[in-house]
């Protein structure tokens, strides 16, 4: 008897039709029953109802599977599928469950190679057929997704049927059709979990016995790339047991098309998978010497370097390498005290007091809080100034003078401090000081009279000349040897003096600087005399740039990287691995390999040291593989300083 049975499934409502159970109530509680039934706890799982994922032999979807009926088959792998990818859902937990699963892919390869196989290449299958055959990728699908999670992969690899499927749709499924591909990579991502533990068989067992044939194939000519991902990982975990090294050939097709991906740099997942098989290939010392005589060693270390170079997260990190740097302006500037210029005294005599002393304040002094002058100072300031014209307007007394102070500058105050020493009391004017002003530039200082001139800097060039011309013309002879600083030319007449003078006159404007020049000058040590008369004395100073900049990791490199290096490191040693460094095995020569020896009767017999030559060419082809590609490790950066002083290593090698 059938019923239609609706599960409601978050937003949406599924119907479908399914086997009729006689304990009916225990499932489906009606009105009048479910009071007298115990109250079962809500269900967590993927928001399915609980009887779907019962731990019993009668579980829905077991039942459903076995029914025979397409549509409850349906309906179970249709929740079969989603539940898989739960945390929750476990084979174990419904016995049956796996047994039930197997049948549908081994009807899928049954069916592979009968007569209906051939026919499906020329005539559409039929809707019922097709149903079998999406019901068997489903069941793959349900095996490969729950997988992921450690029960699963135990329950799947302690099967008795999971090593028989795979051998037999490694042999038997050809992936010529998309449905073919779809299930042999299934397969194959199943035997993955198989794989660390699986034994090859003997060579001389039947060539359907083991998976290393059909996977060596699809990894080396296939060109679907998820299936040469996934074969190339398998043969990867196969290979990484010991007990299967004996499998490994030095031509093999899986290696070839390892090497063949190594330049696809941007296919990062692909590049992991190469260079993970390259590695499980070098780790056995005999494939390692083998790999010498590849022709493609030269291009394998490039690109395995290159790799390691574009995986690699660099930036710029300023390392200080000397100490500090003193440095002082290039031009000088002095400031001094301003003193009253002629314009100023002739404008000031004549003004009466107090308002002379206020606009002498002004002239001479400026507002400054820290600022500190001694009464006296003031007091004599405004004395030497006036008292030459004290017969034109009398004098303030210096208490009138220290109180004007409060006039012109109202912060300003006059106090009475202790000394430093505490003995006596110090009266000073509090928030004033001298106007400041700076010293002419030196430039245009005149320099006659082998530089005794008294005058001042002039403030151009022009000044400079029209004085130096009063120097010339103040002279009665008609020859006079010039007297700029040192300078030692012969006695000229008046006339070329003039003109030979403007050689050592400055120009009008100074000379431009480099853009890249400072415009200060880097001294020997912390306060040293700047500027000094003979700079060509000065000690030299340290260089200025005391920094370099250089490119650092921030990170540490990726897993794909670090097994780059590793194949880079197992090819150096097997490389440079001295053919005379061992001893012999024989007591004679213990210590002393390879030594020549001289019999009684002269002739010279050279020890044979147990190294093919095979080998030494191997060695001979490796070392020079590896002047090659130095100038590429030469650019490698790992922050880890172990893993550097590999790099470091080998470069030092090959120099």
């Amino acid at each position: 008897m059938l019923t239609t049975f609706s599960s409601k499934t978050g937003s949406t409502t599924t119907s479908s039709t399914m086997l009729y159970r006689p304990a009916a109530p225990s499932v489906y509680p009606t009105a009048s029953t479910s009071q007298a039934l115990p109250q079962r706890a809500p269900t967590v799982t993927d928001d399915y109802e609980r009887w779907y994922t019962e731990a019993a032999p009668n579980n829905r979807m077991l039942l459903s599977l076995r029914s025979g009926i397409q549509s409850e088959i349906t309906w179970a792998f249709d929740r079969l599928c989603r539940l898989c990818n739960n945390e929750q859902f476990f084979f174990r937990a419904i016995p049956g469950l796996t047994d039930a699963l197997f049948e549908w892919p081994e009807w899928y390869i049954a069916q592979s190679h009968g007569s209906a196989a051939k026919l499906t290449a020329v005539f559409s299958i039929s809707p019922a057929e097709e149903r079998k055959r999406r019901h068997s990728m489903e069941a793959l699908t349900v095996m490969r997704n729950a997988a992921v999670r450690e029960p699963n992969a135990q329950e799947l690899v302690g099967h008795k049927k999971t090593v028989p499927l795979i051998l037999s749709t490694l042999h038997n499924i050809r992936p010529d059709t998309d449905e073919n591909t779809e299930f042999l990579l299934y397969a194959i991502d199943i035997f993955q979990y198989v794989a660390p533990t699986y034994v090859l068989p003997r060579r001389t067992a039947p060539p359907t016995s083991s998976p290393l044939g059909p996977l060596l194939e699809i990894a080396g000519r296939s060109s679907n790339r998820s299936l040469i991902i996934s074969a190339l990982t398998s043969l990867n975990l196969l290979f990484s047991n010991p007990a299967n090294a004996s499998h490994l050939t030095a031509d093999s097709p899986a290696l070839a098309a390892a090497l063949r991906y190594l330049p696809l740099l941007k296919d990062r997942l692909l590049i992991d998978v190469s260079v993970n098989y390259l590695y499980a290939h070098l780790a056995h010392p005999p494939m390692a010497k083998a790999f010498l005589l590849h022709p493609d060693l030269s291009s394998t270390l490039k690109l395995l370097a290159s790799q390691i170079i574009s995986e690699q997260i660099e930036d710029t990190v300023t390392i200080s390498v000397g100490d500090a740097v003193h440095t002082a302006p290039a031009v000088k500037v002095t400031t001094r005290d301003h003193e009253l210029t002629k314009e100023e005294l002739d404008s000031l005599v004549p003004m009466p007091e107090p308002q002379r002393c206020y606009e002498w304040m002004k002239m001479m002094f400026v507002a400054l809080p820290e600022g500190e002058l001694t009464q006296v100072d003031f007091w004599n300031l405004y004395k030497d100034v006036f008292v030459p014209f004290q017969d034109q307007h009398h004098l303030l007394v210096a208490s009138d003078v220290i109180k004007n102070v409060n006039v012109v500058f109202p912060q300003a105050q006059a106090m009475v401090l202790p000394s430093v020493s505490g003995t006596q009391q110090r009266f000073v004017v509090r928030g004033v000081d001298r106007r400041k002003e700076d010293t002419p530039s030196q430039r245009f200082k005149c320099q006659w009279e082998r530089a005794q001139c008294s005058s001042t800097a002039f403030g151009s060039a022009g000044e400079l000349y029209d004085h130096v011309l009063e120097h010339i013309n103040a002279v009665d002879e008609q020859e006079r040897e010039c007297l700029w600083s040192s300078c030692s030319h012969a006695p000229l007449p008046k006339a070329n003096l003039r003109a030979h003078v403007l050689t050592h006159l400055p120009g009008a404007q100074p000379s431009p600087k480099h853009p890249t020049q400072s415009d200060t000058i880097t001294l020997p040590s912390l306060g040293y005399p700047y500027p000094t008369p003979d700079p060509t004395t000065r000690p030299p100073p340290p260089p200025r740039e005391t920094t370099v900049k250089i490119r650092k990791p921030i990170i540490d490199p990726p897993s794909s990287s670090l097994t780059a290096l590793l194949c880079i490191r197992i090819l150096f040693r097997t490389a440079f691995a001295s053919v005379e460094a061992a001893p012999r095995v024989d007591a004679d020569h213990f210590g002393f390999p390879g030594v020549v020896e001289e019999e009684e009767e002269g002739d010279i017999i050279e020890v044979d040291d147990g190294v093919s030559e095979a080998e030494r060419e191997g060695s001979r082809r490796g070392r020079k593989a590896f002047v090659g590609v130095r100038r590429l490790l030469e650019r490698v950066q790992i922050r880890e300083e172990t893993l550097m002083d590999w790099i470091t290593e080998i470069i030092q090698a090959v120099l």
